[in-house]
Formats: C-alpha cells, sequence, structure tokens
C-alpha cells in the first residue's frame, strides 16, 4: 500500500501552480537562454551556457520532485470534516502557555507547507505532534528548545 503525504487544498494548489510556473516559463526561459548562450561561441568555456545548462539541470530535477510529490498526496480539506474540538491535520489550533499566559494561534500543514513565520506548522514537529489527537480543553506537554512546556488547548477551528 502506497504511503501518502497530507496536503492541505490551499498546499496542493501551491504546488500545482509551482509546477505550471516550471513547466510554462522557467523551462523556456532556461532554453532561450541556452540558445542565446550557444550563439558566443566556444561551449568549452563559454561561462553563460554552463550557468544555462546548470540551471536547466536544477529546473528539471524540481519539475521531477514535485510531480512526485504530487502523485503521493492525500488533500485534506478540512472544511468538510465536522469539527469535534479535536486536534487534527489542517485545523487552527489556539494555544495558551500556562505559565506566560502567551496565546499562540497555529495551523497544523504538510511538511511542505510548513511556514513558521505565518504560523504554518509541519504535522511533524514537536507542536504539532504534542497537539495531534487531543481536545479544546486539554493540557499538553511539549518538547520545545527551551525545555518542556505546557499548554492548553483553547480553540480548534476547521476553517
Amino acid at each position: 500500500m502506497a504511503n501518502y503525504t497530507p496536503i492541505t487544498i490551499l498546499g496542493y494548489k501551491k504546488l500545482k501552480d509551482k509546477l505550471y510556473d516550471l513547466k510554462n516559463f522557467k523551462r523556456k526561459k532556461i532554453i532561450d537562454d541556452i540558445k542565446k548562450a550557444r550563439q558566443h561561441g566556444d561551449l568549452k568555456e563559454n561561462a553563460e551556457y554552463h550557468a544555462a545548462r546548470n540551471e536547466q539541470s536544477f529546473c528539471e530535477g524540481k519539475i521531477k520532485e514535485i510531480e512526485n510529490k504530487l502523485s503521493n498526496v492525500n488533500i485534506i480539506d478540512i472544511t468538510k470534516i465536522p469539527n469535534k474540538n479535536k486536534v487534527v491535520f489542517g485545523v487552527t489550533v489556539s494555544i495558551l502557555n500556562t505559565k506566560t499566559k502567551k496565546k499562540f494561534v497555529y495551523k497544523i500543514v504538510g511538511e511542505d507547507e510548513a511556514n513558521f513565520k505565518n504560523n504554518f506548522i509541519s504535522v511533524i514537529s514537536p507542536i504539532s505532534r504534542g497537539l495531534i489527537g487531543k481536545f479544546v480543553g486539554d493540557n499538553v506537554l511539549i518538547n520545545t528548545p527551551k525545555g518542556k512546556m505546557k499548554y492548553k488547548i483553547i480553540k480548534v477551528e476547521h476553517i
């Protein structure tokens, strides 16, 4: 049985858009760059040509990587799952640090979607692993770089 990676609808759309851009714009630009560089003569000492070929190799590798990811995803639309105040993949969860009384809001997403600055945390992060399966009102102890921290789950949203 295949091992599928969870991804949100937004994450799936972003990957599809990135793939489209690479195939339809980036790839064509690189081909044009290679054609222009070839016109400069001797390819052995042509830095522009070698740079364009390296860029082409990188682009093709990225295309294959994204196609592979897209073929092994399980798209989760959290808005279609009934909210039972349980922390699961795709939810937006509000937690309270019980010591500092500071509130944090995170959306639990796939690895490729994670962006801590935007409060999108990977499903495999220590915070997510500590929250998954818990309910609103539960207290959780999470290992952080600063040591074990105690949080209370105050809200779970399916948005």
